[in-house]
């Protein structure tokens, strides 16, 4: 039984939610305001080249005293953190499980014998949790229980609970990225039927999660090893300059509306640079559509409703354009600002917000 993996089920106290990631720490904290939420504190601090390797903490004391300069700078005074794992060093499945079984025998057969069967590494090295979701009657006119079961090397969560513990601070939460940023858009995704999907694009620094949604829960998940840092590097090897893990130049771009045929023959009538980077765009959207063709084939009468583009790259200007047409599905970029009716006290840009998906869903637990 593991007690500290406790992204579906912890209870709330009062701290921040910090959201650490390759290039960037981003730490916000929200206080509850009437019917609604306020940002009290929102600061992002940039992680140098080296902490991070193949997106894993490789430096656990420098990320440690980052995270303590970032808190120091926000004058934040807290002791309780809620943190995330990526969703490239997590397994998510929904599973089936009898109805019967109560809720100690429930946890033993989850956790002692399913558990085992959908992870790609041993048992008794991860950490696993789960959530009982509803109950339906399968094929055979029998009653289960759909379990949403997480788990994650236990190598990934000591590094994440010995960073934290360098920096003074507790984890009282620790989910996966994707979860909290679900929390966020959760009223945005209630507008969808429960034969209706939404796929979440979560554009990161040097990878993107893809999730499948219905009914609020994630059903499928893969990482494609497309992000910001390769989007900015195609643009910058074409245009003659050098690589550099600053995305500014990607973020203050809008991509053109380029007919699909254009992009795939060359013909795009735009500069090296912009072209490169259609062209790596193309080839993720090349994998979304692989990912929602393998996902649709294996699921009897449902269809995607709507891409929703969230993190750093989702905010790139005309990207839901590009997809739409690209997909032929309707896609929009996510406004974590707006879906919460968060209060601010200084205006956030609409290609930030995107971006701001996870760590305000971290936040939000700690209100």
């Amino acid at each position: 039984m593991f007690t500290r993996f406790k992204g579906l089920i912890a209870k709330r106290t009062k701290g921040i939610g910090i959201e650490i990631a390759p290039e960037r720490i981003n730490i916000a904290q929200l206080r509850k305001q009437g019917q609604g939420f306020k940002l009290a504190a929102l600061s992002s601090t940039e992680v140098p080249e080296g902490i991070f390797q193949e997106g894993k903490i490789a430096d656990a004391p420098a990320l440690a005293e980052l995270i303590k300069m970032a808190l120091a700078e926000s004058k934040i005074k807290v002791q309780n953190v809620a943190t995330a794992v990526s969703g490239r060093e997590a397994v998510v499945r929904v599973i089936p499980v009898p109805a019967e079984l109560d809720d100690r025998e429930l946890r033993e057969m989850v956790l002692d014998h399913e558990a085992g069967l959908y992870l790609p590494f041993p048992r008794e090295e991860a950490d696993v949790d789960y959530q009982k979701l509803g109950f339906f009657t399968d094929e055979d006119g029998i009653e289960k229980v759909q379990v949403l079961l997480v788990a994650t090397p236990k190598e990934i969560t000591n590094s994440y609970i010995e960073t934290f513990r360098e920096a003074g601070l507790t984890i009282d939460v620790l989910e996966i990225s994707s979860f909290a940023l679900i929390r966020t858009i959760r009223e945005q995704l209630r507008q969808f039927g429960p034969q209706e999907a939404a796929v979440l694009v979560d554009i990161e620094f040097d990878s993107t999660e893809i999730a499948i949604i219905v009914d609020g829960v994630p059903q499928f998940s893969r990482t494609v090893p497309i992000g910001t840092f390769q989007l900015q590097s195609a643009l910058n090897r074409a245009m003659n300059l050098p690589t550099s893990r600053s995305t500014e130049t990607l973020q203050a771009m809008t991509i053109p509306n380029t007919p699909v045929d254009n992009v795939r023959s060359g013909a795009t009538g735009i500069n090296p640079g912009m072209a490169a980077l259609v062209r790596v765009l193309g080839e993720l959207a090349d994998e979304l559509r692989r990912s929602i063709d393998f996902y649709l084939n294996q699921s009897e009468n449902l269809e995607v409703a709507q891409l929703l583009l969230a993190g750093p790259g989702g905010g790139i200007g005309q990207l839901d354009e590009f997809f739409t047409q690209r997909l032929s599905l309707p896609t929009t970029q996510v406004d974590p600002v707006a879906a919460l009716s968060l209060e601010v006290t200084e205006e956030i840009s609409p290609v930030q917000r995107p971006g701001l998906g996870v760590v305000l869903g971290l936040g939000l637990r700690e209100v």
